[in-house]
């Protein structure tokens, strides 16, 4: 089974190397070739185009920013001529699930089968191999694929196309809202007093316990923001979900808010620091700290696999 994999950004580099090294033949595109090439000694073919990419390849993941990037590729001119009859599109990517459900019709009607599949987890899982997936499609697609879903993480079939893109829109307004949560709640301790290092630790034992509390909790606590998933990108996700919820008549406040905190933290500059930054608009926010305090983030590196 051929796999073309679009896409080798912070997410998509450490899937493809985990796709390799389950044994697939890849073709690699991504906008800046260098990226890519640097899998080639992982056995990785890497194509000019994307046209090039999908031209022989059974199954296409595009592991793309957001949603018209995504569109852009899938069925630009010469992409659209070189599916191969019977192949199958994994867009891992996020985007709004108004968009997955026209890219799966688009796509049957030129015979090829589609799976809206995004992720969560972060770099950290992608590396792991132990990314959440959320599949949506058809049925019998997604379970061709499982195989491939166990080299990257834990597949869990959803519902028809669209529905993997909202449940990642309900992940991330629990992430989003959840890390705003910790970030204020060790923002009120370490004011008060209390050593937050023991607060975190604590609250880690009992019902406020959460993944978001142990690892962003500890990022906040170290103040390391690099970035596993940037605040731009989580910005565009929150602007997604309440997109879909305005679609759907649906008020969401607490989405609201915290979309409106990372609006300023982005606006701030700080857009490629990594999500558990959001402390550093609360900060900003408490007369904390002020626009020319900015923390050095440096690119992601991905960890040495064999």
């Amino acid at each position: 089974m051929k796999i073309a994999f679009l896409g080798i950004g912070l997410m998509g580099r450490p899937m493809a190397v985990n796709l390799l090294n389950a044994g697939y033949p890849l073709t690699l595109w991504n906008r800046t070739r260098s990226k890519a090439e640097m899998l080639s000694d992982h056995g990785a073919m890497v194509a000019q185009t994307p046209a090039e990419a999908i031209a022989d390849a059974d199954i296409i993941i595009t592991m793309l920013e957001n949603g018209p990037i995504v569109d852009q590729i899938l069925f630009s001119n010469d992409t659209a001529v070189c599916y191969k009859p019977g192949s199958t599109v994994i867009d891992m990517s996020s985007i709004p699930p108004v968009l997955a459900k026209q890219h799966s019709a688009r796509l049957k009607n030129i015979g090829v089968d589609y799976l809206d599949a995004p992720v969560s987890g972060g770099t950290l899982g992608a590396e792991q191999r132990s990314l959440a997936i959320m599949a949506g499609g058809d049925k019998a697609v997604f379970d061709r694929c499982q195989t491939l879903f166990s080299a990257l993480g834990n597949a869990t079939y959803i519902g028809p196309a669209g529905s993997g893109q909202l449940a990642k829109c309900a992940n991330q307004a629990i992430v989003g809202i959840t890390i705003g949560a910790v970030a204020e709640a060790l923002l009120l301790a370490a004011e008060g007093g209390a050593d937050p290092v023991a607060v975190r630790e604590a609250l880690l034992g009992g019902f406020a316990s959460s993944r978001i509390l142990e690892l962003h909790g500890q990022r906040m606590i170290d103040r390391e923001f690099n970035p596993g998933a940037t605040a731009r990108v989580q910005l565009k996700d929150l602007r997604t979900i309440l997109d879909t919820a305005k679609a759907e008549e649906l008020t969401l406040p607490l989405v609201q808010q915290t979309c409106d905190q990372y609006q300023a933290l982005v606006d701030s500059g700080l857009e490629e620091v990594d999500h558990s930054g959001l402390l550093l608009q609360l900060e900003m926010l408490n007369g904390q700290r002020t626009l020319n305090d900015k923390p050095t983030v440096t690119p992601y590196v991905l960890s040495n696999q064999s």
